[in-house]
């Protein structure tokens, strides 16, 4: 299952993806926002990140209008590598070389057909494991010893 949060600003983003997951038989949870009233990024970025980090789930996708507010409050989660990806190679390397468990879109930066593709490639992709491995691992040990 993927987790999927938005402010007002991803809430357009949002639903398209919802229909690709649905398409590909894939099942997601809506974490919010529904509507398109102005709301604090914050609040649903740590909706799905919490979740995430926590193993209720193995992913999530999380939008704001440039998706920076969102990679910001994602990444404070232990475990959480969210990456922001603004591309169909950045979307593919988040996944390839860095296993990012939450992908972040911009919903006012991106076009509608791109978004989707790069969904598309980034769940489609694998990681590559390797000398990947070894970065994420010298990441989670930073990450442990800041959170003594």
């Amino acid at each position: 299952m993927i987790l999927l949060g938005s402010d007002h600003g991803g809430l357009e983003l949002k639903e398209s993806v919802k229909a690709l997951l649905e398409e590909r038989g894939i099942g997601y949870e809506d974490c919010g926002t529904y509507s398109t009233d102005s709301v604090d990024y914050p609040d649903f970025g740590e909706k799905v990140s919490r979740r995430v980090s926590n193993g209720e789930a193995e992913k999530g996708i999380l939008f704001c209008g440039t998706g920076i507010g969102m990679s910001i409050i994602a990444n404070k989660f232990p475990g959480v590598r969210a990456a922001l990806a603004t591309d169909l190679f950045t979307a593919q390397m988040a996944k390839e070389h860095n296993n990012a468990n939450i992908l972040v879109l911009g919903g006012r930066v991106l076009q509608k057909e791109q978004a989707l593709s790069m969904v598309a490639v980034w769940l489609d992709s694998q990681f590559d494991g390797g000398r990947h491995q070894q970065r994420l691992d010298k990441i989670r040990q930073i990450e442990n010893e800041l959170n003594k």
